[in-house]
């Protein structure tokens, strides 16, 4: 537990035109800049108390409570709290009992929604009798699901009474399993809030808005909800999603579907203590540490990882080269040009595809402001930035280059030996792939020290995880100057060995070589995507296998053979999908459901072993434990939290399921397998009683 960092609530009496008394506004501030935002914590909660008596002390015609500039508030601070039993208990009646002011008050009390407002923040806002929200905060919402917790400070009661039962399941359940936070205008739509406000003088149309409904001017009707067949639907809906996203893996969601449940016919009174209970109940388990774990691992490893070169020594990118002009080199064109705006040289002999090339970025920038998602002048700007040229000397005044060729690694090495023959002593150079060692492209240069690998998890422009490969010979400037653009790309890197395949590639191709061993023994279709329900992951791994493609998931396996022949093996049915083009072993309907395609039936060749779920679950899980404890023995990463956070920022491992590494710890494979946990008790687990 650390300390907590403090947001004061303060209190000022204002004078509002129309109004006989004041309005008594309350302010969130924690004092730091608005890239840290408001918490709660127990001190912020018993500040928010005082703030309130001294709002009642002024006599106002209504109680109002904002946020700092550009944040309202994003909720409870858990890392300063504390999460045992009593301490949950007791930070949910604080909470709780500080909030409920605001709802029981017979003074109208208003919140001023003037920016980000999600978990407690937004609970908040709901305590209030009455919000208003300006036009341009960023988000407003409740990811709490999604991190396989749920709201402690009212939201499971205030919401279904304040909005409907099937509208609080959207923004509670729906929205948070996809990652989905409302804009003001939404929030208005389904009445989290009650008016939009223009975001230049927000502060003065709130407290004129409030004069006219404390006036009785501007009328705010609530509606009647049906506690009947609608109420009964919208949980039907919520245990749905739910099943279908976590598979049961998952205790928080659960937990949230009874709650919204209970305040179909129960008041705050009982409200409230079941929200606490329920919170202390499901962070006892070993499953919520291991998801606040996996939140806490995206918010801060990134910047904790043993080896990381001092930020100091990167040097400036003022341009960068790609060499090569395949979809790939497209990609990472267009995001080098969008997120750096730099000039973006893509190399390459060939015209014809060199002109493809840039013609497929300048539409993806056309496409992208098409869809609001740039504005015309960024994408005219980003066009702009990247050109084509047949001459490697165009790449004189580039900080970093990256290959990005689909050749073998003698036509890497030849490329890069071209490249350092034009540019500056200082810049970077780059391999795009994972099946190619790092140290071997970089062979014939005579500075390997330069050389650096980079893995972008797919698709590029969105995924948020980048491998930052660090070869034997690499120097800390070049390894610097690459996680410094990575940031400014807006990846999260993490450093990892010169090593086939890498972190993500190698695990995934573990766990799939051992479904599509199963497959080739005779275990059925069906039954090999349905052995790993009780893992709740997001795709089932046929799924996994039609996303990342047949043919890709070859190539891999055939570079970890050659490495490690004992435990990566070439499926000769898995060769015959990809040499047909095949892309998915199923077909679906228009319903979505699904059946084996007979061209896939034809070609694939079974034994007569199939596996039955629970064993292809535990030889499956056995085999993750035993690859990732040899990598972790290799070196390719320095730690377990390295996998777990490949994983999760690049497969979209889901939060609550924390990592690949406490699942195995909380099942006891990893002590069977490599003899001892991953994870020292406590740190995504409940720790152990003394």
């Amino acid at each position: 537990m650390r300390d907590e960092v403090v947001t004061r609530a303060t209190t000022r009496a204002v004078p509002v035109p129309g109004l006989v008394k004041p309005v008594a506004l309350i302010t969130l501030d924690n004092g730091l800049d608005p890239t840290k935002p408001n918490t709660f914590g127990r001190e912020g909660l018993v500040s928010i108390d005082a703030a309130f008596d001294a709002a009642l002390a002024a006599d106002p015609a209504a109680i109002a409570v904002t946020g700092k500039p550009f944040c309202f508030s994003v909720g409870a601070d858990l890392a300063a709290v504390g999460m045992d039993r009593e301490t949950t208990l007791a930070v949910g009646k604080l909470g709780h009992d500080a909030f409920r002011r605001f709802t029981d008050s017979r003074i109208p009390t208003f919140a001023f929604v003037n920016g980000v407002a999600i978990g407690g923040g937004l609970e908040l806002a709901l305590s209030c009798q009455y919000r208003t929200v300006a036009s341009d905060v960023p988000a407003i919402g409740f990811p709490e699901c999604a991190l396989g917790l749920f709201q402690g400070w009212g939201g499971t009661q205030l919401l279904p009474n304040l909005i409907g039962p099937d509208r609080a399941v959207t923004v509670i359940i729906e929205n948070a399993f996809t990652n989905k936070m409302l804009q003001p205008a939404e929030a208005v739509e389904l009445g989290v809030a009650d008016v939009l406000l223009d975001a230049g003088g927000f502060l003065d149309a709130s407290l004129r808005w409030v004069a006219d409904v404390v006036n009785g001017e501007t009328p705010v009707p609530r509606p009647e909800f049906d506690r009947g067949a609608g109420w009964d639907a919208a949980i039907d809906r919520a245990r749905a999603l739910v099943d279908a996203k976590t598979r049961g893996a998952s205790p928080g969601p659960v937990r949230a579907v009874e709650l919204l449940d209970f305040a179909r016919h129960n008041d705050l009174d009982r409200g409230y203590p079941a929200e606490s209970e329920a919170m202390a109940d499901v962070l006892m388990g070993d499953e919520s540490r291991a998801s606040l774990y996996a939140f806490s691992l995206v918010q801060w490893r990134a910047a904790q990882q043993p080896g990381l070169p001092d930020e100091s020594l990167a040097r400036p990118v003022p341009s960068v080269g790609i060499a090569g002009t395949g979809p790939a080199a497209t990609q990472l064109a267009l995001l080098f040009a969008r997120q750096l705006d730099v000039p973006v040289v893509l190399t390459g002999a060939d015209r014809a595809r060199r002109d493809e090339a840039v013609a497929r970025v300048h539409t993806e920038a056309d496409a992208l402001a098409d869809s609001g998602r740039l504005t015309r002048d960024a994408a005219d700007r980003v066009k702009a930035l990247v050109s084509g040229s047949p001459d490697t000397g165009a790449l004189r005044d580039a900080g970093f280059v990256v290959e990005a060729l689909d050749g073998d690694l003698s036509a890497k090495q030849q490329v890069f030996a071209k490249i350092e023959e034009y540019v500056s002593a200082g810049c970077v150079l780059a391999t795009a792939t994972s099946c190619a060692s790092v140290a071997e492209s970089a062979l014939k240069l005579r500075h390997p020290e330069r050389v650096v690998g980079l893995r972008f998890a797919a698709p590029v422009a969105a995924a948020p995880l980048l491998e930052v490969v660090r070869a034997d010979g690499t120097d800390d400037a070049s390894l610097a100057t690459a996680f410094a653009l990575g940031k400014q790309l807006g990846k999260t890197c993490v450093l990892v060995s010169d090593a086939p395949a890498l972190v993500v590639d190698r695990v995934l191709a573990r766990f799939l070589g051992e479904v599509v061993a199963a497959l080739d023994e005779g275990t059925p279709f069906e039954l090999a995507d349905q052995a790993f329900d009780p893992l709740g992951l997001p795709m089932a791994p046929l799924d996994l296998l039609g996303l990342l493609g047949p043919a890709a998931v070859l190539r891999v396996a055939e570079t970890l053979h050659t490495a490690f022949p004992d435990r990566f093996a070439v499926s000769g049915n898995l060769r015959r999908l990809a040499e047909a083009g095949k892309t998915s072993v199923w077909l679906r309907d228009a319903e979505g459901g699904r059946t084996l395609d007979p061209e896939v039936a034809a070609l694939w060749r079974a034994g007569s072993s199939p596996s039955t779920a629970a064993g292809l679950l535990d030889r499956t899980s056995a085999a993750l434990a035993d690859e990732i404890r040899r990598m972790l023995d290799e070196g390719v990463v320095a730690e377990p939290q390295d996998v777990d956070l490949c994983l999760i920022l690049g497969v979209g491992w889901p939060f609550w399921l924390g990592g690949i590494t406490p699942y195995l710890d909380r099942t006891g494979v990893s002590q069977r397998v490599a003899g001892r946990r991953f994870l020292p008790p406590g740190v995504a687990s409940v720790p152990e009683q003394e």
